[in-house]
């Protein structure tokens, strides 16, 4: 590691959530760690016909709420929130940013910067929210109106409710965040990459603060039918509950899922500064490509295993001092077994004392933010000292039971965690791994 990067440190300091589980970072963790499931039929479209009709949606949305109550289930707030997103806000942006946006004020509110922030110039503040698929309902929805009505009918704010970008430039207007802008685009890894580039910007020097994760809304036609056109989908239409089953025998497919999670990331020095409370420092990220498939994992997880390798050594944390591992598992029947063979490799010397758990058993997958997701769960384990389970987990895979892994099956399990690993791999081959520890 650069003298750089070890001089500074990234705290994660604000948590928002807005998922299939839950509208709020603490409601979403309340639900994973009673082992909740948030997927059920689909109601955004009529799925007859398509051979998966199950989705993880999320429910009693409304981008114009107010944002958070004036004391906050972890402790107060440093003032009230008491608007959400305004009607024209709402028209001229698309749903993935309409939760992104939500879920980063929450996690803006959460970190309480807001009473700290004549002390921080807004050009020390960036954003980096990524989208794995962008606005492709709208894209759709567009097509659509330009088909039957014409030119005239197409709507102003089209392209800005479709650009991937959109939703990382509003939240930088509402939040007056001059630093860094980004948005990163890397399928189902996306915003686990956001989360890993943004703690390298703290670390270079570019920024001190800045909101980082993903969105992602595509429970569409399009995009559900394309999936299962894949056969990558489960068609356990009569239990969803209970479809998305990672490691169990009887998995068939991932389930379609939507949400954002966003992180406020700190430099350390900072937010011990303000008296911030830090969840966990993120120290350790890896990065890196299988150039093996579109849609496959390496065999044996060989990419995967070095992203996870990469992020040990970037963090200075031995395999043997990580306590629970927050994996990418979408309940396929060949990825969870090829990132499981993976995660064996690298902690083969402490698989006994090593938790594994896939929080999408729960939620579903969501896509560009299913990395944030799981990063939330790895964070949150350090900070409560619980680890979410793996529902649905009846009839463990032979595969994955030789591996000699505690999937944490069907209950959470109280225990103290120092360091924990979260994977989020994606199509095309590209794989993040991040490693935080109890700061």
């Amino acid at each position: 590691m650069s003298t750089a990067k070890n001089s500074r440190r990234v705290a994660v300091t604000g948590l928002g959530a807005v998922t299939p589980v839950g509208l709020t970072a603490p409601s979403t963790w309340a639900s994973l760690i009673e082992g909740r499931s948030g997927i059920g039929p689909i109601t955004h479209f009529d799925a007859t016909g398509c051979t998966a009709r199950i989705a993880g949606e999320v429910r009693g949305f409304d981008p114009t709420r107010p944002l958070a109550a004036p004391v906050h289930p972890w402790g107060p707030l440093s003032a009230p929130v008491t608007a959400g997103l305004s009607p024209k806000d709402v028209r001229k942006l698309g749903r993935f940013s309409h939760l992104g946006i939500c879920a980063g004020l929450e996690a803006y509110v959460d970190s309480g910067l807001d009473a700290h922030r004549a002390s921080i110039p807004s050009e020390r503040i960036g954003v980096n929210l990524g989208v794995g698929l962008g606005g492709l309902p709208e894209i759709v929805a567009t097509h659509e109106v330009w088909r039957t009505g014409g030119f005239r009918k197409i709507s102003p704010f089209f392209i800005l409710q479709a650009a991937p970008n959109i939703l990382a430039g509003q939240l930088a207007i509402l939040l007056n965040c001059r630093g860094p802008n980004m948005s990163m685009a890397s399928a189902c890894a996306t915003s686990g990459h956001s989360l890993g580039e943004s703690a390298r910007a703290i670390q270079r020097g570019d920024a001190d603060v800045i909101l980082a994760g993903g969105a992602e809304a595509v429970i569409t036609p399009v995009a559900v039918g394309a999936f299962a056109q894949m056969k990558a989908l489960s068609t356990r239409n009569d239990d969803p509950e209970r479809a998305s089953r990672p490691y169990d025998a009887d998995r068939d497919g991932f389930v379609v899922g939507e949400g954002s999670v966003v992180m406020v990331l700190e430099e350390m020095e900072r937010a011990r500064g303000r008296g911030a409370h830090i969840y966990a420092e993120l120290l350790g990220y890896g990065a890196t490509a299988d150039a093996h498939h579109l849609s496959s994992l390496a065999p044996q997880g060989e990419g995967s295993r070095r992203s996870m390798q990469i992020a040990l050594a970037d963090g200075g944390v031995a395999p043997g001092q990580v306590g629970y591992v927050s994996a990418h598992a979408t309940s396929t029947p060949s990825g969870d077994g090829e990132e499981a063979a993976a995660i064996a490799a690298v902690f083969e010397a402490a698989r006994g004392r090593l938790q594994v758990s896939a929080v999408k058993s729960m939620t579903g997958h969501l896509l560009g933010a299913a990395g944030a997701l799981g990063a939330l769960a790895a964070i949150l384990a350090i900070d409560k000292g619980v680890i979410a389970p793996t529902i649905n987990l009846d009839n463990l895979d032979p595969a994955c039971a030789a591996l000699g892994l505690d999937f944490t099956a069907r209950t959470a399990v109280r225990r103290t965690v120092d360091y924990a690993l979260a994977n989020s791999f994606g199509f095309g081959g590209t794989n993040a791994s991040l490693v935080f520890g109890r700061p």
